[in-house]
């Protein structure tokens, strides 16, 4: 198998954690590949950096171009249409090996949905804390599971409560709090989310999707007042798989 080149596309990228898996990925198992940052400021500068780097296979996508990278697409997956965000592009070649397509796919479906298999209970509800790509991704990886899900935003709308309008009785009923939000990520590690957590009990689970710092001030604040707290290392490690099975072709997405 010819050398392949892997990568992730964001800015900036100093705190990214994909290449050093990636890459301690493929020297154990004896992969011919490398996976490379491309710190790019301005995603209009993509296709050149496809054209200076012949032998890439597949991209990661960070902020913020999640959405920003729709455009250049020749086509979405099912779960990436679903959500409005891109996180992994597949690239689709020939037999010759040219490039025909670039398809866009989403991980972080797969990903949360993976880590909330054994979490999940029959007549679980969530509150989804954010409004952005992470947070509809996790959204539409819970509901097929039975869960009913409330958006969180600051801004009121017809889809969602803001962190003011959260009651005691209203916690009671979501079992299951996800900051879907980047408040609180490294290098900010002194900030949450304003949402109550005086309301939080034994009964809740905090979820962060954040992974740096591995114990967020959310996740504090919620330890606090009793409840259960997981970080999203797990959903880290699990997107990242379903990424290089859509790199690969292992994984068939619906397009």
């Amino acid at each position: 198998m010819a050398h392949k080149q892997y990568g992730l596309i964001g800015y900036p990228l100093s705190h990214s954690f994909s290449i050093d898996y990636f890459n301690q990925k493929f020297q154990a198992e004896g992969i011919d590949a490398e996976y490379m940052n491309f710190e790019i400021e301005d995603i209009g500068s993509l296709m050149e950096l496809i054209a200076e780097y012949p032998e890439l296979d597949g991209l990661n996508v960070t902020a913020p171009y999640k959405e920003q990278v729709i455009p250049f697409l020749d086509g979405l997956d099912a779960d990436a249409k679903r959500v409005g965000a891109v996180n992994v592009i597949q690239f689709v070649r020939d037999e010759r090996g040219e490039l025909k397509r670039l398809v866009g796919c989403n991980s972080d479906v797969v990903g949360f949905g993976r880590t909330m298999e054994s979490i999940v209970e029959p007549g679980m509800r969530a509150m989804v804390l954010g409004t952005g790509g992470a947070a509809k991704a996790c959204k539409c990886a819970l509901e097929p599971m039975g869960v009913e899900v409330q958006l969180v935003s600051r801004r009121k709308s017809a889809a969602t409560v803001t962190y003011e309008e959260i009651t005691r009785a209203m916690v009671a009923e979501y079992r299951l709090i996800v900051n879907a939000t980047p408040v609180g990520k490294y290098p900010n590690v002194d900030q949450c989310p304003d949402f109550p957590y005086r309301f939080l009990t034994p009964n809740h689970l905090a979820y962060d999707l954040i992974y740096n710092p591995d114990l967020t001030l959310f996740m504090k604040r919620a330890q606090e007042a009793g409840a259960a707290v997981k970080n999203g290392l797990e959903m880290l490690l699990l997107q990242a798989f379903v990424s290089y099975e859509i790199w690969t072709g292992r994984r068939n997405n619906q397009i």
